[in-house]
């Protein structure tokens, strides 16, 4: 090739560079002929000027050139551009490049007005011309980016797939990665940063790449030459002792990440212990709730069948007595038998969320704790809604109603009412389910309502209750389910309030 004559590298694409012999560093405008509304591309400095000049002119005239891109603000791509500008003499000159770059450039004394990429939906149509500008922000500097051109499917990339090399090519060859990695690993800030361009780079239909530096790369390069790029790292030649630093604090950062990595994973073991002991806990009064239930079925059955015992024993038992006292037995079996689902159903884990009935899930709790709260003698109201609807985890918040009824009941047991009452309504709220359950108990003190979430605090006596249960409930309703668990003072007591959003339920 003669490097002393433009090269065209594709249709009505130049090379208008000048070849530096025995120099590493080889710097390449470009020139897209586009009639009197021509493209320079980062013109070079002022060792380069009359070399440009004099090619340009062989095969169109500086009085064409219409835009000049400046890819970044660095002198060997833009000095010379004031002394391109009196050449060009034109009015509509415009100068295209980032915003960012605009207070840097101008202190070469640009007289020219500039085309900003990013206030220009970052590409230029002009005729049959269109240009497309990608930001590569920091490769090298913060307004850096790259131009493709997509008729001739050519990239100009500035520095990027730029070479330090003394013996230069102006084809790249399959080695070239090994030509262009030192300059990429002083130039480019990180690999992540670098790695944030080429992805940007790599989804483009490209035959060519010209970068300003180096040689220029033909389309079955290309693709091998990026991922070789992807794994090079960047930034860490500044100074030694700087990469020693940069080393250090990336393990120290790594240790750290473990660490914090352990901590969570400790945090979720004893989350989960607090939710088996606080279920544990609600097991246990279960329990002696379903003894309760059990009583008195287990004392009819018996009575039962000491009287079809007896009346056998004297011969005086008909057939149509045994069907009548087995009938009755077997309601009875039925009733425990219920009452040990209900007691399954309410402690078997959800492993997703479902949609369900929050109306339907509150009279499953409450057919769990009517027998309690009836043996305690509290009054019990509960006001429901056709279509609430929730999306989360439904045996959870059966769990969550049962905690804020059993803190209820307890509190009405303490304070000794006579006209202990809880009420339970639900309604629906701007987009949202909100179950309400108030008692009249007198409510919360204020030192401690704030506290009454806390894991542990509990105001009972250590024999009545573990601290667990209100915590459980707020985990539940709020890290689970993404809703809302609060607690204030109403007019006569405490009044709890569930709220999440109501989910369609045709």
């Amino acid at each position: 090739m003669d490097f002393t004559q433009a090269i065209e590298i594709a249709d009505k694409i130049w090379w208008v560079g000048m070849y530096l012999p025995n120099d590493p560093f080889q710097c390449h405008p470009y020139f897209i002929e586009n009639g009197e509304n021509s493209v320079l591309i980062d013109p070079g400095s002022m060792l380069e000027f009359d070399a440009v000049v004099r090619k340009i002119e062989s095969f169109s005239s500086m009085k064409y050139i219409r835009y000049i891109i400046l890819h970044h603000q660095d002198p060997d791509l833009a000095a010379s551009v004031p002394a391109m500008e009196k050449l060009i003499d034109r009015q509509d000159l415009q100068v295209i490049t980032h915003s960012r770059m605009v207070p840097l450039v101008k202190h070469y004394l640009i007289a020219s007005d500039y085309y900003e990429i990013d206030k220009h939906d970052h590409r230029l149509t002009c005729g049959n011309l269109n240009l497309e500008f990608i930001t590569t922000p920091y490769c090298h500097s913060p307004g850096a980016f790259v131009t493709y051109e997509p008729h001739t499917k050519t990239l100009f990339s500035g520095d990027i797939f730029g070479g330090i090399e003394e013996s230069w090519e102006f084809f790249a060859e399959d080695d070239y990665f090994e030509k262009a990695k030192q300059f990429h690993a002083e130039y480019m800030p990180s690999r992540d940063i670098f790695n944030y361009a080429l992805r940007k780079i790599e989804v483009l239909d490209m035959e060519r790449i010209a970068p300003q530096h180096g040689s220029i790369i033909r389309k079955p390069q290309i693709a091998t030459l990026i991922e070789q790029m992807k794994q090079l790292e960047c930034g860490l030649y500044i100074e030694k002792e700087y990469r020693h630093e940069l080393l250090y604090t990336i393990e120290a950062l790594r240790q750290k990440d473990m660490a914090l990595e352990a901590s969570l994973k400790e945090l979720k073991e004893k989350e989960e212990f607090l939710f088996q002991k606080a279920k544990m806990a609600d097991m246990g009064e279960m329990i002696g709730n379903i003894a309760h239930q059990w009583r008195q079925p287990l004392a009819i059955n018996n009575t039962l069948l000491s009287i079809l015992k007896e009346k056998a024993q004297m011969e005086i038992l008909d057939t149509a007595e045994v069907v009548e006292k087995l009938g009755e037995m077997e309601n009875n079996i039925q009733y425990m038998s219920k009452t040990i689902d209900d007691f399954m159903r309410f402690y078997h884990p959800a492993k997703k969320k479902t949609l369900f009935s929050v109306t339907d899930v509150v009279e499953h709790a409450l057919t769990i704790m009517r027998p309690i709260l009836k043996k305690a003698g509290i009054a019990l109201h509960f006001q429901s809604c056709d279509d609430a609807y929730v999306k989360g985890y439904m045996n959870e918040y059966t769990q969550v109603v049962v905690a804020i009824l059993t803190n209820a009941k307890d509190a009405l047991m303490e304070r000794g009412r006579s006209d202990a009452l809880i009420d339970v309504t639900l309604t629906m709220q701007e987009g949202d389910v909100i179950l309400s359950i108030s008692d009249n108990a007198g409510g919360i003190e204020a030192d401690h309502l704030h506290r009454i979430f806390d894991p542990y605090f509990t105001t009972k006596h250590k024999s009545m209750g573990t601290g667990l249960g209100l915590y459980i409930a707020k985990m539940i309703i709020e890290k689970n389910m993404g809703g809302i668990l609060t607690a204030k003072n109403a007019r006569n007591g405490a009044r709890f309030e569930i709220r999440l959003e109501h989910t369609n339920g045709t």
